[in-house]
Formats: structure tokens, sequence, C-alpha cells
């Protein structure tokens, strides 16, 4: 069973900065590509930011820039530097890891059986 934990959502003001974690096992660390993704109520599931297992990430075009995804390797943990936060960014964030290896699919590709999915975490940003 693979866990994903989230944690550091929140509420704060347009212009505003919050990190997100998402601790996992070494192997999932490790091995598979991971990724965040949002969703809003009534909303389709979206791509944010994702790394490959060597490292490489990519971003949807609306927060390039301004998001940053990065893994500490000591602690396992996943993040999301979201920086420059506005309200159209409110959302229920998810991460994710790939079922199937570590080179990540289309930053569009969120597919629910292909990933394995955290509880998600609120993010909430005020005008």
């Amino acid at each position: 069973q693979v866990q994903l934990v989230e944690s550091g959502g929140g509420s704060v003001q347009a212009g505003g900065s919050l990190r997100l974690s998402c601790a996992t096992s070494a192997y999932v660390y490790s091995s598979a590509c991971m990724g965040w993704f949002r969703q809003a109520p009534g909303k389709e599931r979206e791509g944010v930011a994702q790394i490959d297992s060597d490292g490489s990430t990519r971003y949807t075009d609306s927060v390039k820039g301004r998001f940053t995804i990065s893994k500490d390797n000591a602690k396992n943990t996943l993040y999301l530097q979201m920086n420059t936060l506005a309200p159209e960014d409110t959302n229920m964030y998810y991460c994710a890891a790939y079922r199937y290896g570590g080179m990540c699919p289309h930053i569009e590709f969120a597919t629910y059986n292909y990933w394995y999915w955290g509880q998600g975490t609120q993010v909430t940003v005020s005008s």
C-alpha cells in the first residue's frame, strides 16, 4: 500500500507564499515520477508540477516562475514551494506518485487510476 501524506496547506493573502510537503516511502520516492495536482469543486483535476525520478521538472504554464517542485532525499519528502499566490490558485492540492515508473507522463495527464494519491490539502488565497 503506497502512502502519500501531505501537509502545509492553509490560507494566505494574494502575493503570499506557502510550501506543501508530501512524505512517502523511500522506494516510491526514489523510483517514481511524482507530481502535484489541484482540483476545484466541480472541475477536473489539473496537473501543476512534476518531477521525474532523475530530477527533471515540468510545470503547467499558469504556475511557471511562481511554483517550484523539489525533493529532499534525506527525508523522502516532496515539496511544492508556491510564491506570488493568486486567488485563482485556490484549490485542493494533491500529491501523487505515478504507478508506471520514474518518467513522468505529460503534465496534463491526470487519469486517476494511473497515480497513487494523497488525501489532499486545501490552499485558499484571498484577495
